[in-house]
């Protein structure tokens, strides 16, 4: 299975104040992908996709204030951005934002990581974008999972079970077309399912170099304009 869903879950340990910043990480996306269509997730993809995302991680009021602030009209606007660092020990890290001020938000990211020892540049191609579905299952059902998969025409790159979890990797552009699929197997359910960078390949850090990655990270999981953080450090 590699080191993908073990990154990820690791993750969600979060302090009370990294927990915080999941809630507020939470709030602006589910109310950006509300304001893109119609608040309403049963006939918008966008913000369907953002609640399932994090709703093993943030609660149900949480979810529910952000779609209704965008019902209610508000104004407030996040905008995107994406940055890209060579990190400590010859890692690397893409840093993705949602804010309502870009400029405090490339300042702010960029500080942690250059304290830490980073530098911008370009490290996406050492990843790709991958629609990743992890699910308890069992070793016995990855071939018919592997079937109704193919069946329904989706691009699956990759299906292996784990420690009782089950992880689908597929285009970035099926995700929901790989959860119509696994429906009728009565998979519903989900540890995550999400498009996401998965990496090329990994890399260990030495002491010195994870400390400096790992008090990075830890910035950059509570700072408020962080949205997502992707990387190749398989002992982080």
């Amino acid at each position: 299975m590699g080191r993908h869903f073990e990154v990820r879950a690791a993750a969600m340990a979060a302090t009370a104040k990294a927990k915080s910043a999941i809630y507020m990480r939470a709030s602006k996306e589910i109310y950006a992908a509300a304001k893109s269509g119609i608040p309403d997730p049963e006939s918008n993809l966008a913000l369907r996709s953002a609640i399932e995302k994090y709703r093993k991680t943030c609660p149900r009021d949480v979810i529910e204030r952000a779609i209704e602030k965008a019902r209610g009209g508000s104004a407030e606007a996040y905008i995107e951005g994406r940055y890209e660092f060579l990190t400590p020990g010859g890692s690397y890290l893409i840093v993705d934002t949602l804010s309502d001020n870009v400029n405090r938000a490339l300042t702010s990211v960029r500080t942690i990581v250059t304290r830490k020892g980073g530098k911008m540049g370009t490290v996406s191609y050492n990843f790709e974008l991958l629609a990743v579905l992890d699910f308890k299952g069992k070793e016995e059902d990855v071939e018919k999972i592997e079937e109704a998969l193919i069946l329904a025409d989706v691009d699956i790159r990759s299906c292996e079970c784990e420690g009782g979890i089950v992880e689908v990797k597929c285009g970035p552009n099926d995700l929901e077309k790989a959860k119509d699929a696994l429906r009728p197997l009565g998979i519903e359910d989900y540890e995550a399912a999400e498009v996401t960078f998965v990496p090329n390949e990994y890399v260990t850090l030495g002491d010195e170099d994870l400390k400096k990655f790992k008090a990075m990270l830890a910035e950059l999981d509570e700072n408020e304009d962080v949205q997502n953080v992707y990387h190749n450090v398989e002992n982080a």
